[in-house]
């Protein structure tokens, strides 16, 4: 299978682009053997992965190590890591410098940076560095405890207003997509319409280019809240659970092994 690129993603503008995100070896080889066109390794490990209450716990490192692994079990799809709170605030340089890790170090194809046109500068000082990068508008996991909680964004005509605007500055920038998270519907199709670049929608309605989900809420692994606009595929956790009783119980009951 021919290795996508982001120029080749930017071609399927208008087109339907599907993502998900991975955090380890044998599920990333999975995914890619389906096909699936982006592999995000988010900062949504913290909440799924590691058990953390949101994603500002998330380390470098830890994006780093997962990161790794997902790379080792992807050969087709691009690979976008989330880059954690606070490793693009700090200065540019700083920024540059923990973009490139995730190229150099650990495998990816390109970093996802949260926010608009507060980073803009950021995000062409990241691809002058040649590294590419992936917006991310509307909800904004990482800023969840200025924002006071997981809310729909865009709701107001000002607020739209600024989202609009913040999608193209994302794109002169040299975004080559931008995730669109919990916005209404009618408003990812105004932004997918205003930029010539692809858009991911989550929880944004089905007028974005590409959609995105959390790997572990749509196989139905995780038993804590699941935002309504997931749907899910299958019910991992039952499926595990009783798996595992069952070998405690034959374990324990002396039939296994046989």
């Amino acid at each position: 299978m021919k290795k996508l690129t982001t120029k080749g993603i930017r071609e399927l503008k208008g087109k339907k682009i599907a993502m998900l995100t991975a955090y380890d070896y044998p599920t990333a080889k999975i995914i890619d053997q389906c096909e699936c066109d982006i592999i995000l390794v988010g900062d949504s490990l913290g909440n799924v992965i590691l058990g953390y209450p949101n994603t500002t716990h998330v380390t470098m490192e830890d994006m780093l190590h997962h990161t790794s692994a997902v790379a080792r079990g992807t050969s087709r799809a691009l690979i976008v890591a989330d880059m954690p709170f606070l490793s693009y605030h700090l200065g540019e340089h700083k920024a540059i410098e923990n973009a490139g890790r995730f190229i150099s170090q650990a495998g990816a194809n390109a970093v996802k940076l949260e926010g608009g046109a507060e980073i803009a500068e950021t995000v062409r000082a990241i691809t002058n560095a040649g590294i590419p990068v992936m917006g991310h508008l509307g909800l904004l996991p990482q800023s969840v405890n200025q924002i006071g909680g997981f809310l729909t964004q865009g709701k107001t005509d000002e607020q739209a207003a600024r989202l609009i605007e913040d999608a193209k500055t994302l794109e002169k920038s040299g975004a080559f997509a931008i995730v669109l998270e919990c916005i209404p519907p009618e408003l990812a199709a105004r932004i997918t319409e205003s930029v010539s670049i692809p858009t991911i929608g989550i929880g944004a309605g089905p007028h974005c280019d590409g959609q995105v989900l959390v790997l572990h809420d749509m196989l139905g692994i995780c038993d804590g809240y699941v935002p309504s606009f997931v749907k899910k595929y299958a019910d991992l956790q039952a499926n595990i659970r009783n798996a595992v009783a069952e070998y405690v119980n034959e374990v324990k009951n002396g039939e296994f092994p046989e």
